[in-house]
C-alpha cells in the first residue's frame, strides 16, 4: 500500500476513497475480466466490508459470487452488492421512470442509493404520455427528499416533475427511443435545458451516477441535522 492505494499489478485499488468521501471504491466492470473484477470486489469486502459492482456481465458476476458467495446479484441493473453503509439516511429518494423500458437504469440508481444508506421509492412508468399516472402518484413524489426521473424519447417527464416539487430533481436520460433520439442524445439535451429550476442531469444511461448524487444530497442533510 502506498499514498492511500494498493497496487494490484492490473489496477491501483483506491482504498482510502472511503475516509475522503464517506463510501468506498465502486468498480466499474465494463473493460474488465471476469477475474479482475472478482479480486477487486473480493478484496473491497476485506478492506471496507463492502463493495458495489456495476455493469455485471453474466460471467463476471459468476466469477465475483464464486469469490464472495454472500454478494447480491441483481441481472436487471447489472449491480452486485455486498454489505450496507453503517448508517440508513432519513427520508427517501423517489426514483421514477417514463416507462418500463427505462427500468434497468432506473435499477441502477436505485441500487446504488439504497447501498449507500437511502431508503427508495420506487415508482414506474409514468411518462408524461399518459400524465394521469403521474398526478396519481403526486404526494409519494413531492413527499421525497431527492427525486430521480429516468426517462427516454423525448425526456419531457423530468421537466414535468421538476415543476411539481421543492426538492432536488436528478434527470437521466436513457438510450430508449427511436432512430432521432439518436441512442439519447435527444433527452440528455432536453433536460440539459429544461424550464424547471432544480433539475440537474447526470449522463446517457448513467444510473449510478445519480443514485450516488441522490444519496451525498442526503447524506449532506443528515450531516448538517446533527
Amino acid at each position: 500500500m502506498n499514498g492511500g492505494f494498493e497496487d494490484m499489478e492490473f489496477c491501483k485499488l483506491d482504498v482510502a476513497r472511503e475516509q475522503r468521501t464517506g463510501h468506498p471504491e465502486v468498480v466499474f466492470g465494463p473493460g474488465k475480466t471476469a477475474e479482475q473484477a472478482a479480486a477487486i470486489f473480493k478484496r473491497l469486502v476485506q478492506k471496507h466490508g463492502r463493495a458495489l459492482l456495476t455493469r455485471a456481465s453474466a460471467e463476471m458476476a459468476e466469477a465475483v459470487l464464486a469469490a464472495v458467495p454472500e454478494a447480491k446479484h441483481d441481472p436487471r441493473s447489472g449491480l452486485i452488492a455486498y454489505g450496507a453503509a453503517d448508517r440508513r439516511l432519513p427520508g427517501k429518494v423517489a426514483v421514477l421512470t417514463g416507462g418500463t423500458a427505462d427500468i434497468p437504469v432506473a435499477e441502477e440508481a436505485a441500487g446504488t442509493a439504497e447501498w449507500m444508506g437511502c431508503g427508495v421509492d420506487r415508482i414506474y412508468d409514468v411518462g408524461v404520455a399518459g400524465i394521469d399516472r403521474l398526478l396519481a402518484h403526486r404526494d409519494r413524489v413531492r413527499a421525497a427528499n431527492v427525486v430521480i426521473v429516468v426517462a427516454g424519447m423525448e425526456g419531457a417527464l423530468a421537466s414535468v416533475v421538476g415543476g411539481m416539487v421543492r426538492r432536488p430533481v436528478i434527470a437521466v436520460p436513457t438510450s430508449v427511443g427511436y432512430g432521432a433520439h439518436f441512442q439519447g442524445l435527444t433527452p440528455l439535451l432536453s433536460m440539459l435545458t429544461s424550464c424547471a429550476a432544480g433539475v440537474s442531469v447526470v449522463n446517457i444511461d448513467n444510473g449510478f451516477g445519480a443514485g450516488y448524487n441522490a444519496a451525498m444530497i442526503q447524506q449532506l442533510a443528515a450531516e448538517a441535522a446533527t
